[in-house]
C-alpha cells in the first residue's frame, strides 16, 4: 500500500521553469559580466533587466503562450537574452539552424509555426529569398548592431534595441505547468527532411542541474565551477550550446559570446577575458591550434570539453603540449544533448600523457540520472570487455519525447520505451563506453552530419555514373570527409573532376551541404553488396580503408 505525503493546502507548488535559473545571479552575484567580443559588456543585473523588456516587447508584438519566436544569429548576449525571454513567458524559442538550406529553412520555419523571426542582420539575404514563402510570420525584427539600418525587402517591425528601449520591463513572470514546450529545434544530415526537436522546462532545468553537478566531479582539472570565465565555441542554435549556457548563468560565472567564431578573435577574447572554459567540437580546436597566430597566445588556463563528433587522438596530445585541459562528452539532438562526461580518475593522472590521451578520447561514462545501456543484435547488453558492440540505448528525465508532427519516426526512435541513438559502442570494466560505429550511414564533417545517401542520389544523376557508394574518410582535420566509390556505366569514361563540377551544382543549388567539396573519389570495378541486394558498407570500409 502506498504512503501518502500530506501537502499543506497552501503549499507552494514549485514548478519547474526556466525563469528559476536566474534567482542566484540576480540575487548574489548581479554585477558579473557578461561581453560580447570587444564590443559590449553588460552585467547581470542589465541582462536581468533586457530580459524583462524583451519579454514585454514580444507581448506588445502579439506573442501568447505556445507562440513560436524564432532566432537566427551568431553568438552573442542577445541570443543569451533569448534563451530566457521567449520561454519564461510561455513561448517557444525555436534556434534556427544558420547553415540550412533556403529549402529547408522554409521547411522548419513552417513546421514551427515561427510568428516572429529575430535575425542578424547577416541572415536577411536569406530570408529575403523565402519571405514569400513562409506564411506564419508576423514579425520581422532586426538584431542590430551599433545602430546600423541595413537595406532589406523585407518589411522590419523594429530593431531588438530598439524595441528593449521602447519597452517598460515586465514586472513578473507567470508560473505555469512545468511541462511546457520551451525550445524546438531541428537535426539534419540524415535522410528526408530535417527533424523537429522540442524540451519542455522541467527538462532544461533538469539537465541543467544535472550537468552543473556532473561538470564539477573531478578533484582536479577538467571542472566548470564558480571561478570560471565560460565562452561558447559550440554555436547557440545547436542543442541549446550543449545547455552550458543555462549552466553558467545559474552559477552567476563571468560569460564572453564571440559571435561569428573567427580564429583571431577567439583566441583574443581566450586572453584577453581570461576564458577558462568552453566546449567545441574536434574541427573547432584544430582550427586554433593549426592557426598560425596562435604560437603567441598562452592557452595553459584553458579547458574544453569535446563533442559533435569524435576526437582524435593526435589533435588531445597537441591540445595537451599547449597546457590545454582537453576531455570528452556525448550526446545527440535528441537528448537535449549531454548523456555522458569522460573525466580521468586521479591515478590516471598519473599517467604519461599519451595514456590519458588514449582516455580522453572516450566518450565516457553517463551523468546522473541518465540509465543508459548498449545492446547486441540479440536486444541482450553486451559484457563489458571493451570489445563487444551494440547499438545504445537509453532514458532519462530530458530526452525528446519525439519528432514534432512527426509520430511515425517518434515510434521509431522510443521503440520498445527506450531512445535509440543508432550509434554503435563498446563499454570496458570502469563503465566508459567508446563510440565504434553508427548505424546510419551518415558522415560526420567537423561535427556536421552528411547524409550518404543524398550524395549517393546526385552522383546517380550524372548520366556517366552506374553506382555509387558513400563511406567516411578518415581525416586530421575534419574528422571524416565523403569518400565516394563510383562505378562507370559500361564503354563512357569520367574524371573526377568533372563528377565533382556536377557535384557542386547540387551544393550551389542547397540540395547538397557545402561540407560536400571536401569529398574525395576512387573508380572501382563493382561496389560490395549484400545477400539482399543492399550496399554493404562495411565490406566496403574494410577493402577501401585498411591501412
Amino acid at each position: 500500500m502506498k504512503t501518502l505525503i500530506a501537502k499543506t493546502p497552501s503549499a507552494y507548488d514549485y514548478p519547474l521553469l526556466i525563469k528559476n535559473l536566474l534567482f542566484c545571479p540576480h540575487a548574489y552575484n548581479p554585477d558579473q559580466e557578461i561581453v560580447y567580443r570587444d564590443t559590449v559588456r553588460i552585467t547581470y543585473r542589465d541582462m536581468r533587466e533586457r530580459i524583462a523588456r524583451l519579454a514585454a516587447a514580444l507581448i506588445k508584438l502579439g506573442i501568447k503562450p505556445g507562440d513560436t519566436v524564432a532566432v537566427l544569429d551568431w553568438d552573442s548576449h542577445r541570443y543569451l537574452e533569448c534563451y530566457f525571454a521567449i520561454p519564461m513567458i510561455g513561448a517557444v524559442l525555436h534556434m534556427v539552424n544558420i547553415r540550412l538550406s533556403p529549402e529547408q529553412m522554409i521547411y522548419t520555419i513552417t513546421q514551427a509555426e515561427d510568428k516572429v523571426i529575430l535575425v542578424n542582420p547577416d541572415f536577411l539575404p536569406i530570408l529575403e529569398q523565402i519571405k514569400g514563402r513562409i506564411d506564419t510570420v508576423e514579425h520581422f525584427v532586426l538584431l542590430d548592431n551599433a545602430g546600423e539600418k541595413p537595406q532589406t525587402s523585407l518589411a522590419i517591425s523594429g530593431t531588438y534595441e530598439g524595441l528593449l528601449s521602447g519597452s517598460q520591463p515586465l514586472e513578473e513572470f507567470p508560473d505555469f505547468d512545468e511541462n511546457t514546450r520551451a525550445t524546438t529545434f531541428f537535426t539534419t544530415g540524415t535522410t528526408g527532411l530535417p527533424k523537429g526537436v522540442y524540451f519542455s522546462h522541467r527538462q532544461i532545468v533538469l539537465h541543467t542541474l544535472t550537468m552543473m553537478s556532473s561538470l564539477a566531479i573531478p578533484a582536479q582539472k577538467s571542472r566548470l565551477h564558480m571561478e570560471d570565465v565560460y565562452m561558447p565555441i559550440t554555436p547557440m542554435y545547436h542543442v541549446h550550446a550543449w545547455g552550458i549556457p543555462f549552466i553558467a548563468t545559474m552559477l552567476g560565472i563571468k560569460q564572453v559570446y564571440p559571435g561569428k567564431y573567427l580564429p583571431e578573435m577567439l583566441l583574443k577574447l581566450i586572453v584577453t577575458e581570461k576564458v577558462s572554459y568552453s566546449h567545441c567540437v574536434p574541427t573547432i580546436v584544430n582550427m586554433l591550434l593549426s592557426d598560425p597566430t596562435s604560437k603567441n597566445y598562452d592557452l595553459s588556463s584553458w579547458k574544453v570539453i569535446i563533442g559533435g563528433a569524435a576526437l582524435p587522438r593526435a589533435i588531445a596530445i597537441e591540445a595537451m603540449k599547449r597546457g590545454i585541459d582537453i576531455y570528452c562528452g556525448y550526446g545527440m539532438s535528441e537528448t537535449c544533448p549531454v548523456l555522458s562526461v569522460q573525466h580521468l580518475s586521479e591515478e590516471e593522472h598519473a599517467l604519461p600523457p599519451e595514456t590519458q590521451a588514449g582516455i580522453l578520447v572516450r566518450t565516457g561514462r553517463p551523468i546522473g540520472l541518465v540509465d543508459l545501456k548498449i545492446v547486441g543484435p540479440n536486444g541482450k547488453e553486451i559484457p563489458n570487455d571493451d570489445k563487444s558492440t551494440g547499438e545504445i540505448l537509453v532514458r532519462g528525465p530530458w530526452l525528446t519525447q519525439g519528432y514534432l508532427k512527426d509520430d511515425l519516426n517518434s515510434e521509431k526512435l522510443w521503440e520498445g520505451g527506450w531512445l535509440h541513438t543508432q550509434d554503435v559502442a563498446c563499454r570496458d570494466a570502469t563503465g566508459s563506453f567508446r563510440i565504434t560505429d553508427r548505424t546510419k550511414d551518415v558522415i560526420k564533417v567537423g561535427g556536421e552530419w552528411i547524409s550518404s545517401l543524398e550524395i549517393e542520389d546526385a552522383l546517380c544523376l550524372h548520366p556517366n555514373v552506374a553506382e555509387a557508394a558513400i563511406i567516411g574518410y578518415p581525416h586530421s582535420n575534419w574528422g571524416e570527409v565523403p569518400f565516394a566509390l563510383v562505378v562507370i556505366k559500361a564503354g563512357e569514361k569520367l574524371k573526377a573532376k568533372a563528377l565533382m563540377d556536377h557535384i557542386k551544382k547540387y551544393r550551389d543549388m542547397g540540395l547538397l551541404p557545402r561540407e560536400v567539396i571536401l569529398m574525395k573519389i576512387k573508380f572501382v570495378e563493382t561496389i560490395d553488396k549484400t545477400s539482399v541486394g543492399k550496399i554493404n558498407k562495411v565490406e566496403l570500409r574494410k577493402k577501401h580503408l585498411s591501412g
